[in-house]
């Protein structure tokens, strides 16, 4: 079966949602028309309408949260009012494809499927558990509150799109889908977006080594807990010889930086904000090794980190706390500390800054998982199984 899919999503442009667009390039090719609804980029994918490899994309302006959950409710709203005008614009569509969060774009799925559309929800990351992480303000009314709007996808979705084995067993236990309704596909890098340069040496600043650190800046993301290791490193390990660089922003990105001159890291840490492509892997191919902090909450423990596997694109070694998922993706590319225990990450920086055999030992097995069995080859085949299953 192919027709018309309308996908949405609502916390990155496309296609700077890596994802996104290699499932609508994925869907374009099986023979699909495919439309996109996100929000306008600030520096890039700013164009409210284009059509990109034939795909078409419809972007609306959408001012990011601050202030806390409160912050959240406007912005949501405002994206649903957006994403409701633009759906009515493209028309009816056979299949509507929601990416979240947040856990209201059911609502014009509903609005679509009056019209005879069925409805993927593909679910990048655990609402309930992300409130959890972000907020720490417990299971208060909020908190019930997403739990509800997750449970009312599930029930409108006739399949569900999960990014690991984790995800897919909150579907089927918490969410109450089938085992057939629930689809497994993994995020992938693109991996000819990535590919070693010749490495500048300029980009260490002086130093022996460059570490890097490449992802969303946000309060579950972990910069905190990098750059107190890092600190370590230097405090108690008298580890002088290596400068970091932290590429990417988010919301907590200011405070991040003030953090790195609180710990007096000023001058050995970097950071670049979010650059393009052809910057990031000068910095990559310059890395020896890559940082992964996430610390252990409810919802890092069980999600994918696209970092992890873009290190291994790059055939990068990397250092992360010990969570579930992680493992899942890394495996022995990666050495692991026990959970939010910074002395312990420092260490494993050190111990590999002193071996250069087992850094690339461990690069060479990353790429070769992100080649073979973590591939977008492999999640592309799930993708169309789960468009199969949706139009029986």
């Amino acid at each position: 079966m192919a027709g018309k899919a309308l996908i949405l999503v609502e916390n990155l442009s496309v296609p700077f949602d890596r994802r996104v667009w290699q499932e609508s390039t994925t869907l374009r090719d099986a023979g699909w028309e495919v439309h996109v609804i996100c929000p306008l980029g600030t520096k890039r994918d700013t164009e409210p309408r284009i059509e990109i490899d034939g795909v078409k994309i419809y972007r609306y302006p959408l001012r990011a949260a601050t202030g806390g959950p409160l912050g959240y409710l406007r912005e949501y709203g405002s994206a649903l009012w957006h994403t409701f005008r633009l759906a009515r614009r493209i028309g009816p569509v056979d299949v509507v494809h929601a990416c979240n969060p947040p856990d209201l774009l059911f609502l014009v799925a509903l609005m679509l499927k009056r019209h005879g559309a069925r409805f993927v929800f593909d679910q990048h990351d655990l609402v309930p558990e992300l409130y959890l992480s972000r907020f720490d303000r417990g299971e208060d009314l909020l908190y019930r509150a997403v739990c509800r709007l997750e449970q009312l996808t599930y029930r409108v979705a006739d399949v569900v799109i999960a990014t690991n084995e984790s995800y897919r067993d909150v579907a089927v236990s918490r969410g109450g889908k089938k085992p057939e309704e629930v689809f497994v596909v993994r995020s992938a890098p693109a991996v000819e977006r990535f590919h070693q340069v010749p490495v500048e040496e300029s980009l260490r600043r002086g130093k022996p080594h460059l570490l890097c650190y490449l992802g969303v800046m946000g309060p579950q993301d972990g910069v905190d807990y990098a750059l107190r290791s890092l600190a370590r490193l230097r405090d108690e390990l008298s580890r002088t010889d290596w400068h970091a660089v932290f590429v990417g922003s988010g919301d907590t990105f200011e405070d991040m930086v003030a953090l790195s001159h609180r710990l007096g890291l000023s001058d050995r840490v970097e950071f670049t904000g979010r650059i393009p492509d052809k910057d990031l892997v000068r910095y990559l191919s310059a890395a020896d090794i890559c940082l992964a902090p996430d610390p252990l909450n409810p919802l890092n423990d069980v999600s994918t980190m696209n970092k992890i596997m873009e290190y291994m694109a790059m055939s990068r070694p990397i250092v992360s706390f010990d969570l579930k998922e992680a493992r899942v993706s890394a495996g022995n590319a990666a050495v692991y500390a026990p959970a939010n225990d910074e002395s312990e990450f420092a260490k494993l920086i050190a111990r590999l800054l002193d071996d250069p055999d087992e850094r690339h030992r461990m690069g060479e097995i990353g790429r070769a998982r992100v080649s073979g069995p973590l591939s977008w080859e492999r999640s592309r085949s799930a993708l169309l199984a789960a468009y199969a299953a949706v139009g029986r």
